[in-house]
């Protein structure tokens, strides 16, 4: 399991991949819900599937702070879009 990390000061989840690496999951908070602007994972390791590995490891933490997502970023659309076990938490 990777390492989620809240940085509500910086709008952000930071979600460890490996070594010293980090993806970033930036949002914008608009009440009960977190609008998911931006994914980023290191150069180095895109084109690995680490985007999925960061939306399974985010969405949880999400749910369990009782927010809604709205899919800002194209990416985080079509991880909807292909992912309907999350659709509950779709505002």
């Amino acid at each position: 399991m990777h390492s989620v990390f809240f940085e509500p000061d910086a709008q952000q989840f930071r979600v460890h991949l490996q070594d010293e690496q980090y993806a970033v999951v930036a949002y914008e908070p608009r009440g009960e819900v977190l609008a998911i602007t931006s994914t980023k994972v290191p150069e180095s390791l895109q084109g690995k599937g680490y985007g999925k590995v960061i939306m399974e490891a985010v969405l949880p933490e999400i749910e369990k702070m009782g927010f809604k997502v709205e899919p800002v970023c194209s990416f985080v659309v079509v991880y909807f879009e292909r992912n309907t076990q999350w659709q509950h938490l779709k505002a």
